[in-house]
This record gives C-alpha cells, sequence and structure tokens, in this order.
C-alpha cells in the first residue's frame, strides 16, 4: 500500500516543473533588469559628459567668471586630461597626436633600414632564397605526392634548377665569345658613321674639335685612374660577397623546400596565443601571394623572351638566344627591367643592321611590353597580387637605391607580400556574442 496519497504522487513532477520554470522566470528577469541598470547607467555618464562639454564651450565663449566654479579637470573635452589640454584647439591637438606618432614610426624605419643594411649580406640571399623557394616548391610538392622522400625530392630538385642555370648561362657566354669580334668589327664601323656624321651634318664639328673631346675623355680616364683601380678592389670584395651570397642562397632554399612548415611553425609559436591563428592565416595567405606572383611572372618572362627572340631571329640579329635570355631575365624587375633588356636588343640591332631593322626592333618590345602590361599581368595573377603601377615604380627605385639590382628584384614580390599579410591581419573577425546567465546556469539555450 503507498504510503502518500495518490493524488500527491502523481503530482509530483508538475510541481517540480513549475519550480524550475518560476526560477528560470525570476533569472531571466533578473538578467534583464542588470542589463537596463547598466544601460541606464550609462546614458547618465553621457548626458553629464555632454553637459559638462557644453558648459565648457559656453565659458570659453562669454569669457569665464573670476568668481565662478572652476571646472573639473578634463571637463573641456573628452579627449582632454586637464585643463590646460582643453584650452587647445582640437584640431591642433589631433596634428600634435599624429605628428608625434609618426616621428617614432619614422625613427623606427630609420632604425631597422639602418639594420638591414648592417646584415644585407644576410638579408638579401634569405629573400632571394624565398622567391626560389617559392618557384621551386610545386616541384617538391609533385614528387612528394609520388612517394619520394623529402629530403630527395629537394635535393634534386634543387640540382636540376641549379642544373637548367648554369647551361643557360653557359649557352649565353659561349654565343658571346663566339659573336663578340664581328659585333665590335661592326660597332668600329659604326663609331665611324657617327663621326663622319658630326662632321657632315647639322653640327658641322671640323677634325680639331672631335680631337679634342677625345683627348678630354682619355685625359678625364688618366685623372681617375686611382678611383677606378680602387673601384677595381671594391670589386674584387663584392665578387667574395656576391660567392657568399650564391651559397647562403643554395643552402637557405634547400632548407626553405625541406623544413619551410617546422621553421613558420616555430615562428608562429613565438607570438601569444591569442595571436597565433591571426599570424598564421595572414603567413598562409601571403605565402599564396609570393608563389602565385612568382609563377606569373616566370610565365610572363617566357612570353616575354619568346616574342622577342622570335623577331631577333626573324631579322638575323646577333646574340639572338642571349638577348632573350636578358630579357627573361630582365622580366623579373617589372616595368624596369624589360625596358632595359629591351634597349640592348634594340642597340645590338642597330649596330648589326642599321636603323631600319633597330625601328622594327624597337615596335617589336613596344608591342610585347603592351601586351605583357595589358593582357598578360591582368590575366595571369590576377587580383591576388594586383598592385597599381606607381607602387610598382616606386618600390623599384626604392630596391634600387637600397641595395641595387637585387632591391630591385625583391622589392615588388615584398611589397606584395607585406600587402597581402597587413590586409589580411586589419581583417576583422566576427565574434559571437557571450550566451545569457540562464542558459550557463541552467544548461538550456535561451529561447
Amino acid at each position: 500500500m503507498c504510503p502518500l496519497p495518490c493524488t500527491h504522487r502523481y503530482s509530483t513532477p508538475g510541481v517540480r516543473l513549475s519550480r524550475l520554470q518560476q526560477m528560470r522566470g525570476r533569472l531571466r528577469q533578473a538578467y534583464e533588469a542588470g542589463r537596463e541598470s547598466v544601460r541606464t547607467a550609462r546614458e547618465r555618464e553621457r548626458s553629464r559628459r555632454a553637459a559638462a562639454a557644453g558648459a565648457a564651450d559656453e565659458l570659453a565663449g562669454a569669457g569665464a567668471d573670476p568668481g565662478a566654479e572652476t571646472p573639473p579637470p578634463g571637463a573641456g573635452h573628452l579627449s582632454t586630461t586637464s585643463r590646460d589640454d582643453a584650452d587647445v584647439p582640437h584640431a591642433l591637438r589631433i596634428a600634435a597626436a599624429w605628428s608625434w606618432r609618426l616621428i617614432v614610426i619614422g625613427i623606427v624605419g630609420w632604425a631597422l633600414l639602418r639594420v638591414i643594411g648592417d646584415v644585407r649580406i644576410v638579408i638579401i640571399p634569405l629573400l632571394v632564397a624565398l622567391l626560389l623557394a617559392a618557384l621551386l616548391a610545386p616541384a617538391v610538392g609533385w614528387l612528394l605526392r609520388a612517394h619520394v622522400p623529402r629530403t630527395l625530392a629537394t635535393a634534386v630538385v634543387l640540382i636540376t634548377g641549379l642544373a637548367g642555370v648554369v647551361g643557360t648561362l653557359t649557352l649565353v657566354v659561349n654565343e658571346f665569345i663566339t659573336g663578340l669580334p664581328d659585333l665590335s668589327e661592326k660597332a668600329s664601323s659604326g663609331i665611324g658613321e657617327i663621326q663622319q656624321w658630326l662632321r657632315t651634318g647639322p653640327l658641322k664639328l671640323d677634325d680639331g674639335q672631335l680631337d679634342q673631346y677625345v683627348e678630354a675623355g682619355q685625359n678625364w680616364i688618366n685623372e681617375n685612374t686611382q678611383t677606378l683601380t680602387s673601384g677595381a678592389v671594391s670589386t674584387a670584395g663584392t665578387v667574395v660577397e656576391l660567392f657568399t651570397g650564391a651559397l647562403l642562397v643554395l643552402f637557405s632554399t634547400f632548407f626553405f623546400l625541406r623544413d619551410g612548415q617546422r621553421i613558420w611553425r616555430f615562428l608562429v609559436g613565438l607570438f601569444p596565443t591569442g595571436a597565433r591563428w591571426r599570424v598564421d592565416d595572414a603567413g598562409s595567405a601571403a605565402w599564396m601571394t609570393l608563389v602565385a606572383y612568382v609563377r606569373a611572372t616566370v610565365l610572363v618572362a617566357f612570353i616575354d623572351a619568346v616574342g622577342i627572340g622570335i623577331f631577333l631571329v626573324l631579322f638575323d640579329i646577333p646574340f639572338a638566344f642571349a638577348l632573350a635570355a636578358l630579357v627573361f631575365l630582365g622580366a623579373f624587375i617589372p616595368i624596369v627591367g624589360a625596358t632595359l633588356s629591351g634597349a640592348v636588343a634594340i642597340l645590338v640591332a642597330l649596330v648589326d643592321s642599321g636603323w631600319v631593322t633597330a625601328l622594327i626592333i624597337l615596335g617589336a618590345v613596344i608591342a610585347v611590353q603592351q601586351l605583357e602590361g595589358n593582357v598578360l599581368q591582368p590575366l595571369i595573377m590576377g587580383r591576388a597580387v594586383a598592385i597599381h603601377p606607381l607602387a610598382v615604380v616606386l618600390a623599384v627605385t626604392s630596391g634600387v637605391v637600397l641595395a641595387g639590382i637585387v632591391g630591385a628584384l625583391v622589392a615588388v614580390p615584398l611589397i606584395a607580400v607585406l600587402n597581402t599579410a597587413v590586409r589580411r591581419l586589419a581583417r576583422r573577425r566576427h565574434v559571437p556574442p557571450p550566451p545569457p546567465p540562464e542558459s550557463v546556469v541552467i544548461g538550456t539555450s535561451p529561447p
């Protein structure tokens, strides 16, 4: 027999459920009351500050009464911390704030450039190695997917790429050695034609004036012999630096290709825990931008070299292969490189075949560059690495001033990578609002 009444026995779950609902309703009311009180307090604080600011403005406009009560510090404007700051115009305060921050940034940038200049023999090879790693990384990935060990795949790709570069340079040097005597003879005859034009052309220079200019040039060379000799000595030191940098490029490229992921994980681990995901995301996006830039640049450079090389072969210009290789290498320096390499091809055509052929080669170079700038660059590179031409010119010029040819080579990809990384870091992440207190206490989601 049941010790409790049957009605109590069957009504207990309903009572418990109603108590749970009452508790949940009370928590909901307390939460809403707390939020309302916080809103009210914030509105009162805003009203108080607005009233204080308005009163300060009225005092400043009408003139302060000597017997009036002095407003508290910071009452003049929300951005001030003292009465003296409140007396300074708002625009001047903003300008001063911008000025000292820009001065600090300029000092830090100047110090950073000095440090980079002191260790450029390390920084520049590392940047070149990053470019080569971005170029060769797809080939290493193909071998890894074919189940080749990572170290072996990296060594095979690096040795193959090095053999291709050495072979191309060997062919170029051999072609120059073979055709240089003939070109020198034609250049001498061209100089004679220029001298004849100076005598019979609009300038009407006589032999005495020509001899005077030639003698002045020889005197300048004799007077600057010591400078030229010291330059040769410094060139020998430059050769040693180039050799050291080349070895560092090879070793760095090898380890970037083999251990790039581990190196990147180590660098990301140096940042605070809350910032690691953002740094990793920005770094991954920047690396993809660098890979896309290098691939597109190689393809565009190959198309430029083939296009100009075809015209050189058709018009039987000497050093056609060497000049095509020069165009290929020059295309890695946007705008400036293609222009200089094309100018060399035009000069060789002028010396070898005359004005008509040189003008035809000039038209071919201009056509290829227009095709590159208006069709190939936007189509191949896409919007991922799109940079304004003014930024490209400024980057190349700054790179030449700071680090010479190598600086011009790495300036544009560096700007593209920094552009992607900064934009990814500046992108805001959507953070969901925190759950209400009752969902934490009771364990259920809000209705």
